[in-house]
């Protein structure tokens, strides 16, 4: 067990007002009245008041103590970490000129009458190009690509694809120059002739050609069905997006082409046909993030000696980017200074600089007195009088700027022309800066560890300090034929859509993510050991239920219970614990059955069937009283369906 903290004092206010009241009875018996309304009892209580504080005070010292001895030991806070999201700018028409959003445009949620709005800003500029249709070919998987501009420009129909259409078939359009992370309109007029295909999931696909290869698109509403009639498509071209010579002539290039078919989805038995196509520009995607960038702060004036600290006006500074470029003027001009962990292996002529993120501080190197009586400076020192300055920093950042999707909706920088912002995912990354409570609990295992991954254990807390955004870490041995290597399964935080549903793509965690906690990882870990970092597997679970509740109550449980399914087979905070599915937990029907009972209250639960799922092709396989999840899957709820009916219960025996 850890070491018990002493109590240096554990007397309190009643007990020193009884104690000196005792020692009045003994030094000065003739005061006989010792009730409160004595001046003198009066005065007892007031002093045993300010000694109660001391007391306070005084026990306070060991933690102050061992607040120094992690400072010693080099145990800093973490900083807080900035949310970030894709924020979509819809423009109020198409316009014929550039509009440029510049970086540092500011977006945020809208205002409650208890909270104020989280701002964002973008980080980069973003000019949104406009554009139009210059050329059109069709692209047949077997055959040769043929310009139908000429046709388009009279009206004739087209066929989109061959007469019977193939996987890989394409219809491809040319655009002046390339449009990057601009959303693009595509206005169809389109006859009723690729019969076959489900209008709400047709086998197509929309890509953006980077000059190697094609990227594909994600898209928005479309109104044509699958070609199969007139409407637009929503298309959201990639930041790749580069314009090359494609089917002979150069542009920005798009293509609409026919996908394999899925299991069980309908595909074309003929090809559609258009007889006029336009593009338009209508809006453009902007990367933005829970932080303000703050330029030119000037630090002070070095005084010439070692171990100088300088601090921000408004710290914490946000270190989950590029670090804060500090500079020191000189004869020569302004020499930029390197941030660095620490001094450690700074020789006397290195300009470095270490940075205490959580308190915007920013120390420069210190002097060692030597044995011999010599000074030995662990880094350059700044010449007296020498101005130190930040060119640009981060600040803010927090779990508070993870906000749901479409929670972003108001424009606080003036932008001409710009009708509407809106985030079509969650944004995620945010997390608080450390406690000084976490701080004491981690400082243990940084000891242990010494930076060396060696268990299990020392690779996930490794990975959280690398990324502290994610959710969970597992760390699980490989699998068979991948001998000496060791996986860490990463979950990211998401923030679920209404009814606790979370999409499968928001468990993906980014390669940003990846790529910090392998660095990390790697530097750690014992030679000969491979390093396999991803995402989990995670095993689709549908339920399909049936309720029966006294009149009047339907709807409120149809949605209680779907709310209560999402909860339980939830990866990030489901379980029995609400603290996420554990890996490697089956899903079974007794369980399940006691979620919607709950749920159902004076109710009932007819029927319960459990049924695998994949949660990327929604294929569904047999129903199961139990799924099996493997040791390093979570599952995941994939569409569940619950049909409440009304009936009178009155009867029922519960």
């Amino acid at each position: 067990m850890a070491l018990p903290s002493p109590n240096l004092d554990d007397r309190r206010f009643q007990q020193l007002v009884d104690e000196a009241k005792r020692y009045v009875q003994q030094r000065a018996p003739e005061w006989t009245d010792h009730n409160v309304s004595d001046p003198g009892v009066t005065l007892i209580e007031t002093f045993a008041y300010m000694v109660d504080q001391l007391l306070y005070r005084l026990n306070r010292v060991p933690e102050k103590n061992y607040s120094a001895f992690l400072d010693l030991l080099g145990i800093r806070l973490f900083p807080p970490a900035a949310a970030t999201a894709e924020v979509d700018f819809w423009l109020s028409a198409p316009q014929p000129e550039t509009v440029t959003l510049r970086a540092g445009t500011e977006v945020a949620t809208a205002r409650s009458e208890s909270d104020e709005g989280v701002v964002f800003a973008t980080t980069e500029e973003l000019p949104i190009l406009p554009s139009e249709l210059t050329r059109l070919v069709t692209a047949p998987v077997s055959g040769e690509q043929t310009d139908r501009t000429t046709a388009l420009a009279e009206a004739r129909d087209i066929r989109c694809f061959q007469a019977a259409p193939a996987p890989g078939d394409a219809m491809l359009f040319r655009l002046p120059a390339a449009v990057p992370r601009c959303i693009l309109s595509i206005h169809l007029d389109s006859r009723v002739e690729g019969v076959g295909v489900d209008p709400r999931q047709p086998p197509l696909v929309w890509e953006a050609w980077d000059g190697a290869r094609w990227l594909p698109c994600e898209t928005g509403s479309d109104t044509t069905g699958g070609l199969n009639r007139p409407g637009e498509v929503i298309v959201y071209v990639p930041p790749g997006h580069t314009a090359s010579v494609v089917a002979g002539t150069r542009g920005g290039w798009l293509r609409c082409r026919v996908t394999e078919p899925e299991p069980g989805q309908p595909f074309y038995s003929e090809s559609p046909t258009v007889r006029e196509a336009e593009v338009f520009t209508v809006g453009g995607t902007a990367p933005v993030e829970h932080a303000e960038t703050v330029t030119d702060v000037s630090l002070g004036i070095s005084e010439g000696v070692a171990g100088q600290r300088f601090s921000v006006a408004r710290p914490p500074i946000l270190l989950d980017g590029e670090p804060p470029v500090v500079e020191v003027s000189s004869d020569q001009g302004w020499q930029t200074w390197r941030a660095v962990e620490h001094f450690g292996n700074s020789s006397p002529d290195d300009r470095h600089v270490v940075i205490d993120a959580t308190s915007g501080t920013f120390a420069f190197p210190p002097a060692v007195r030597e044995p011999d009586g010599s000074l030995r400076t662990y880094g350059a020192v700044p010449e007296k009088g020498a101005h130190v300055r930040v060119l640009r920093y981060r600040t803010g950042g927090g779990a508070g700027g993870n906000v749901a999707r479409g929670a972003i909706s108001v424009l606080r920088s003036s932008v001409p022309y710009v009708a509407r912002v809106e985030n079509r995912e969650a944004a995620r990354g945010g997390v608080d800066g450390e406690s000084v409570d976490n701080a004491k609990l981690r400082a243990p295992n940084a000891l242990r560890m010494q930076e060396r991954a060696v268990t299990a254990e020392d690779y996930e807390i490794v990975a959280r300090q690398a990324a502290p955004s994610v959710r969970r870490v597992r760390c699980v041995p490989a699998t068979a034929g991948e001998g000496g290597a060791v996986r860490v399964l990463v979950v990211p935080e998401a923030v679920a859509d209404d009814g606790d549903r979370l999409r499968f793509e928001q468990l993906i965690p980014s390669e940003q993510v990846l790529s910090a906690i392998a660095t990390q990882l790697d530097e750690r870990r014992l030679i000969g050991t491979r390093l396999v970092v991803e995402p989990p597997a995670y095993q689709g679970v549908t339920v399909v239920a049936r309720l029966v509740v006294p009149a009047g109550q339907a709807d409120r449980v149809r949605e209680a219970a779907l709310a209560a399914l999402y909860r339980h087979l939830n990866p990030l905070r489901g379980g029995t614990a609400g603290n996420g599915w554990a890996f490697g937990r089956p899903v079974q029907y007794g369980e399940v059955f006691g979620v919607l009972q709950r749920v159902a209250g004076s109710g009932l639960v007819e029927e319960v069937r459990l049924f695998p799922a994949d949660p990327i092709t929604g294929r569904r396989g047999a129903p199961a009283e139990r799924i099996d999840v493997a040791a390093h899957e979570l599952v995941f709820s994939y569409q569940h369906q619950v049909v409440v009916n009304e009936a009178d219960l009155g009867g029922v025996q519960r």
